[in-house]
């Protein structure tokens, strides 16, 4: 039985980890968070933010792809989306799901995050 998701994990390309890390800390305002040594050695980065996580895998032949991406839930969306212009990001709104405001952006290596806002509580 399944029970919660434990990361997402996305790719990029060698010797990014530098690139990669102010976006994911300043910008997206995540905590990096040490790999496991025997990790550690093949490159990338993890970070976290209350219980999401992501992993950034190193890929030789990395490219980003244009439909795959998390899904990332947001408190103050607004708020959030000015925080990531701030920094440089580029948005694209987009209003075809019903029942939550949403954005993507794109992170320093080309991989596509969609951040999101329920706008009415859940029927239950």
């Amino acid at each position: 039985m399944l029970t919660a998701l434990d990361h997402v994990q996305l790719a990029a390309p060698p010797g990014t980890e530098a690139l990669l890390r102010p976006f994911y800390t300043d910008t997206l305002g995540m905590t990096e968070i040490p790999k496991p040594p025997a990790l550690a050695a093949n490159g990338g980065c993890w970070f976290q933010a209350g219980g999401v996580h992501l992993h950034l895998g190193i890929e030789k032949d990395f490219r980003p792809s244009t439909k795959a991406h998390p899904g990332l839930r947001v408190a103050g969306i607004d708020a959030y989306a000015a925080r990531l212009e701030a920094h440089g990001t580029h948005l694209t709104w987009d209003t075809d799901l019903p029942g939550h405001r949403r954005f993507y952006a794109h992170d320093p290596v080309g991989n596509r995050l969609e951040f999101l806002e329920p706008t009415a509580a859940p029927a239950g």
